[in-house]
């Protein structure tokens, strides 16, 4: 859950998943859509679903009971090398090193390690050195932690805490006034503009919603049905065949980002016109009880809560 996600989010999932999944069997024996219920709002969802294909394979292959072993831990679904260090060094005491943002903050900075971190050589730098600190550690566990915290917290990536910094008397960056050079990060991926039209279509007791395809991404969860348009289009019509639109403008505007994607989502009320073959549109239709227990995606959770605050 803290993969790309920060605490303060995570407490209440993670409160709420141990009350209905309290032990690995109960993760590795619950359904997927129950798994992805409980996720919702999290986003990433292929975190969860290598996390159920990590916790079948505790059950068949450790006994139920989390594997010690670095090469045990690097060997679940869904875990790389910086979580088996993490897991290994923080919660069993293993000189594991460890490599997130903020701990290349840290070491670029203190050491001096120039270059895109993100390159093979120069990141091969970074696991070389965080091993060495790791390893001479008589306490790997508060060593990778506090690295971790001291990222978090004081060496930031803008407006570094410099004189709050324990270490800034071996700061390297520090000492050569070079603090904001360090790390030295690649330009990021240019930002692209998306938009979609939700149409939410209703028979008065159901409403058409679809699930998203496997190979897709937050495949398994579920959406209305939508369709992709140009950014600039204007006549919608032609787009949404066979439905049709029951008013010019949406009643909820979402946006939203994936990756490098910004997305905007318009809802529209909708029909769907009697003859026309629902099979081709992926949809179905679900009860009001029937939608309270699927799982959704977040825009389209907004949307669904929007709809409810107009009934």
């Amino acid at each position: 859950m803290l993969q790309q996600t920060q605490v303060k989010t995570v407490i209440p999932y993670f409160e709420r998943w141990m009350r209905a999944l309290p032990s690995i069997g109960d993760f590795a024996r619950a359904g997927p859509q129950r798994v992805l219920k409980l996720w919702e709002g999290l986003g990433y969802y292929r975190r969860v679903r290598l996390a159920q294909e990590a916790a079948n394979l505790i059950m068949e292959k450790h006994a139920g009971r989390f594997p010690e072993n670095f090469d045990d831990v690097l060997a679940l679904p869904g875990v790389g090398r910086y979580t088996a260090g993490a897991i290994c060094s923080i919660a069993f005491n293993q000189p594991a090193p460890i490599l997130d943002g903020n701990v290349i903050r840290v070491l670029s900075r203190l050491l001096g390690i120039a270059g895109d971190p993100r390159s093979k050589t120069v990141n091969a730098k970074f696991w070389r050195a965080a091993e060495e600190l790791v390893c001479a550690s008589g306490d790997p566990s508060r060593l990778n932690q506090g690295m971790m915290e001291l990222g978090a917290l004081i060496c930031l990536p803008r407006q570094p805490k410099c004189p709050s910094c324990p270490l800034r008397r071996d700061c390297f960056a520090l000492r050569e006034k070079r603090v904001e050079e360090f790390p030295a990060l690649s330009p990021r991926a240019a930002v692209t503009q998306r938009r979609f039209i939700a149409l939410v279509v209703s028979d008065a007791q159901r409403l058409l919603v679809q699930r998203r395809p496997a190979e897709v991404v937050n495949a398994g969860l579920w959406e209305f049905p939508n369709v992709e348009v140009g950014v600039n289009t204007q006549e919608l019509a032609p787009w949404v065949d066979p439905f049709k639109l029951a008013g010019d403008a949406p009643f909820l505007c979402v946006r939203h980002s994936i990756t490098r994607y910004r997305i905007l989502l318009e809802a529209y009320r909708a029909e769907f016109p009697a003859g026309s073959a629902l099979g081709a549109t992926k949809a179905a239709w679900k009860t009001a009880a029937e939608i309270k227990k699927l799982p959704f995606t977040s825009a389209h959770n907004k949307v669904l809560r929007k709809i409810k605050e107009l009934e």
